[in-house]
């Protein structure tokens, strides 16, 4: 049996359409429909710090090697007569040494009173390559809450030690 030209070509566009209808998820990207199809971008770099923005805090290995109480410090900033039972109209001398090779690490002290109430924080921002001392100063208007307290010292937000005291 042989096709005539007519039948060749409704079968050709039979196939054709056949062809179509199984491609119908497939976008014809020859068509010119006058939208741009959409692109893929690459996502955008991250953008860039302001000029004066501080360096990140870089930081290697500080740990922290003592922290020592007391009511008054001297001139190398080791306390003059350590304590772990203050007055309540005295100052409260957290002094914390530390060891190692830091830039910009962050020290910060926290006094916690017997309930978990703060009260207070200090922080000091450092730059070491060996054995460091920091003393951090509390000091109250109003007399210290007789009780017990504990000073926590934090390096870079850890907490790297607590030290307990009293209050009388």
């Amino acid at each position: 049996m042989s096709l005539t030209p007519r039948h060749a070509l409704a079968a050709a566009v039979l196939a054709c359409v056949v062809m179509a209808g199984c491609k119908k998820d497939e976008v014809d990207t020859t068509a010119d429909t006058g939208i741009t199809p959409p692109v893929a971008s690459e996502p955008a770099p991250a953008p860039l710090p302001p000029a004066d923005a501080p360096a990140p805090t870089a930081t290697a290995a500080l740990d922290v090697s003592s922290v020592t109480l007391g009511t008054a410090a001297g001139a190398d900033l080791s306390i003059t007569n350590p304590t772990s039972t203050f007055g309540v109209n005295d100052p409260i001398i957290v002094s914390v040494a530390t060891n190692g090779a830091a830039s910009n690490a962050e020290v910060t002290v926290r006094l916690k009173y017997q309930d978990g109430q703060q009260a207070g924080e200090e922080s000091e921002t450092i730059t070491t390559t060996g054995a460091e001392t920091t003393n951090f100063t509390f000091e109250n208007a109003n007399a210290w809450p007789a009780g017990s307290y504990t000073a926590e010292v934090w390096i870079n937000g850890t907490q790297a030690e607590t030290s307990t005291f009293t209050v009388r």
